[in-house]
């Protein structure tokens, strides 16, 4: 994914994404947070959410998790990952498995709905709206991943950027 704009020259592939401003409350996570490539970051986030869902399902407290989606929150373009779920509160470490947070605030958001190689495309449709729309982008970005239809497999991805209003 690497950063928000597309390159010089790139021209982005016509798709409809419709992009929408809102404050959104912070999440509470369960988190493996690593320093990848993005030439890595694809082999690494599956274990990572592995190990997120092995202490959920084994020590977690009691509660924790209650219908949390599946997240990923980029800190920054090097990147700076966390992988993991949405819980109800905080907890004490269980070895890699950390609390976290999604950050709060005002963000620009996108619902991906295409193939997930694609999602990149969504995260440049958001950004280029944000400057169109005299907006900077702020922080962090993540994705919540959306359940998966039982008949097709398909899932929605939501992306994420936080905002400073114009």
């Amino acid at each position: 994914m690497g950063t928000c704009c597309s390159p010089p020259g790139r021209m982005l592939r016509a798709m409809t994404v419709e992009v929408s401003v809102k404050t959104v409350e912070p999440t509470p996570t369960a988190v493996v947070a690593a320093a990848a490539t993005w030439a890595e970051f694809p082999t690494m986030w599956g274990p990572m959410l592995d190990k997120v869902w092995g202490f959920l399902r084994g020590d977690a407290p009691q509660g924790l998790y209650k219908d949390g989606h599946n997240i990923m929150l980029y800190k920054d373009d090097v990147p700076n990952v966390e992988v993991g779920v949405q819980v109800s509160g905080s907890f004490a470490p269980a070895g890699h498995v950390v609390a976290s947070t999604l950050p709060g605030g005002l963000v620009a958001t996108a619902t991906h709905t295409g193939p997930i190689a694609k999602i990149g495309d969504t995260h440049r449709a958001v950004c280029e709206w944000s400057k169109a729309n005299g907006y900077r982008l702020a922080g962090p970005r993540w994705e919540i991943y959306g359940d998966s239809d039982p008949s097709s497999g398909h899932f929605d991805v939501h992306v994420f950027w936080p905002l400073l209003a114009p």
